[in-house]
């Protein structure tokens, strides 16, 4: 190859590197703009991911501030709607659907311990609200190392917004129910009452819970739908009249205990009972010391001259002894060492009816020793005087009697002494001698005459009742039991007055008073029975049944017989009948 071809080919190769070169730099500036457009877009896309995960986050927290703020009065425990809140507890109404007994809403105070921060000042504040708080137990509470604690049960709501308004950290409240009873202590032995955890435990409110309620409650089972009311037998307005009647006359006659109970003769429905002194169940730890006591269906007493009613009976219906019989009543009976004689005698021979209407002991003693003491014995449990009472009320006493009867146990049983029953079934009992001679078990809850009659026990004849009412009748217009009768209505009955035994003997100067009555007595409808224990004093100054128990019944008659739907019948001449509807 030629100096010229070589050189010319080395030029050529030359051109073509420089070419190349431009070539590659031009590429390259290409390939920087290509990787600047990508970095600006990826950084757009990462920008619009952290603004998307911010909003989601700040979406999130504002979410659930709006939660808090919206479920945060039920956290606190706020009072809300009624209709929000199901009762835990059926209302117990009366037969004329008034509210007896009904669950409200209220708040307890609770701490978790590990939360608080100064538990010397938190007792402090609380105190503040709480004048009554036990500062070292409460201080114990908050510095435990459990994680609940409760600090106070059922708060008003003034305690719960003055708490509140503290700002105490790691105390917060918890909703609860309260039972509360508007009549506060008109039916408080009836209705009974519950404990701190709304559990039943008297009265009617342990017989629910009995029913059944306690153990769903206990599983857990109980719906949270609102229960049906529980209705009873009584009638809150002749409950009120038979408790202020019970309460006065405890106070008149200077006594330490008075009772009551109106009984419907043909159903045995209970429309009212009272036993003084009594308790307001809203509070009953304040009724702790004797208001819990029912006397009338959880006290046994010696019921005295009320039970010649039932020997008088038992004699009558064995066939015996007959209405027009006599018995001698001029010396007293001694037997065992005992002396038996009238507190009024009349020293002559009796008629059955002056037996009953002057309460001669030796007379209605002759007439049980006609009978015998087994047969003695026999009738009075016929008509359920030695057994317990069965009825939904938990609180029922045993009545007491003799190991061994002997003669001069059917002699002093014969006139109400040696046996103890409660108010309540000498209620009943007297209710079978003018009822038609009908046994029927006492209820607190409705029942109807038919439903009544297919648990009845006949326990004495026709012509024994109408025996019966005839001597009740006799007794109040023309004996002891005067002191009863309202106008316009035929009042009957039998006083007792037994001495009581104080220190085991006979007191001479003690008394347990006692008036069995029915009314209308030609037509009966309702017994009413009172007692009332050791009173001082009487109408005219004695402290006899005939001048205190007595004039009790008057007055429930008198009050309360237009509720209960009995009529007054007047003559012409405004005078009071005979004849009642």
């Amino acid at each position: 190859m030629s100096f010229l071809s070589r050189i010319m080919d080395l030029k050529s190769k030359a051109h073509f590197s420089a070419g190349g070169n431009n070539n590659r730099v031009a590429g390259n500036g290409q390939a920087f703009e290509g990787t600047r457009k990508r970095s600006g877009s990826q950084a757009r896309s990462r920008v619009a991911v952290i603004i998307c995960c911010f909003g989601v986050v700040y979406a999130v927290i504002g979410g659930r501030l709006v939660q808090y703020g919206m479920a945060s009065p039920e956290t606190v425990s706020s009072i809300g709607p009624a209709d929000h809140l199901m009762a835990s507890r059926p209302d117990i109404v009366d037969r004329n659907g008034e509210i007896l007994a009904t669950d409200i809403r209220t708040v307890s105070l609770y701490a978790e311990p590990h939360k608080i921060v100064d538990a010397d000042e938190a007792v402090e504040m609380l105190a503040t609200v709480m004048p009554d708080l036990d500062r070292r137990g409460t201080y114990r509470k908050l510095t435990s190392k459990s994680r609940f604690q409760w600090l106070k049960r059922q708060l008003t709501p003034k305690q719960q917004s003055r708490i509140l308004a503290l700002g105490i950290p790691g105390v917060g409240f918890r909703p609860e129910k309260r039972r509360f009873y508007p009549g506060g202590a008109t039916a408080s032995h009836i209705v009974g009452h519950v404990n701190i955890d709304n559990r039943g435990i008297a009265g009617m409110e342990r017989y629910i819970d009995s029913q059944g309620l306690a153990d769903l409650a206990a599983i857990g089972m109980t719906s949270d739908a609102k229960l049906e009311p529980v209705r009873l037998s009584i009638d809150l307005r002749v409950q009120a009249v038979v408790r202020e009647v019970v309460k006065d006359g405890m106070e008149k006659y200077k006594a330490i205990a008075a009772g009551a109970v109106v009984l419907d003769v043909r159903t045995g429905e209970v429309l009212a009972m009272a036993s003084y002194p009594d308790y307001d169940p809203n509070n009953p730890a304040e009724g702790a010391k004797e208001g819990w006591m029912n006397r009338m269906s959880n006290g046994t007493f010696e019921m005295g001259s009320t039970f010649k009613s039932f020997t008088t009976a038992m004699a009558l219906d064995s066939g015996k002894v007959k209405l027009t019989d006599s018995f001698d009543a001029r010396a007293p009976i001694r037997i065992g060492g005992f002396t038996i004689k009238d507190f009024h005698g009349k020293h002559r021979v009796l008629s059955v009816p002056e037996i009953f209407q002057y309460s001669s002991n030796i007379g209605t003693a002759k007439m049980a020793d006609v009978v015998g003491i087994a047969a003695h014995k026999e009738f009075l449990t016929r008509l359920g005087l030695l057994t317990r009472l069965e009825t939904e009320l938990p609180e029922v006493k045993t009545p007491s009697q003799p190991r061994e009867w002997k003669k001069i146990n059917s002699i002093t049983i014969s006139f109400g002494h040696g046996v103890s029953t409660t108010p309540l079934q000498t209620a009943v009992a007297g209710a079978a001698l003018i009822n038609g001679g009908k046994l029927i078990n006492p209820t607190f809850l409705p029942r109807t005459q038919e439903e009544a009659d297919e648990i009845a026990k006949v326990v004495i004849g026709p012509k024994t009742v109408d025996s019966m009412r005839y001597l009740f009748k006799l007794n109040a217009n023309d004996g002891s039991g005067r002191r009863s009768l309202v106008p316009g209505f035929n009042v009957g009955g039998k006083t007792g007055t037994a001495n009581k035994v104080v220190g085991g003997r006979y007191s001479n100067t003690q008394n347990f008073n006692a008036f069995l009555s029915g009314f209308p007595i030609d037509d009966p409808k309702y017994v009413v029975l009172t007692f009332i224990d050791a009173p001082q004093t009487g109408e005219g100054g004695g402290r006899t049944a005939g001048l205190n128990a007595a004039p009790m019944v008057g007055e429930i008659i008198r009050r309360s017989a237009a509720l209960l739907g009995v009529k007054p019948k007047f003559g012409e001449d405004g005078s009071a009948l005979l004849v009642s509807y």
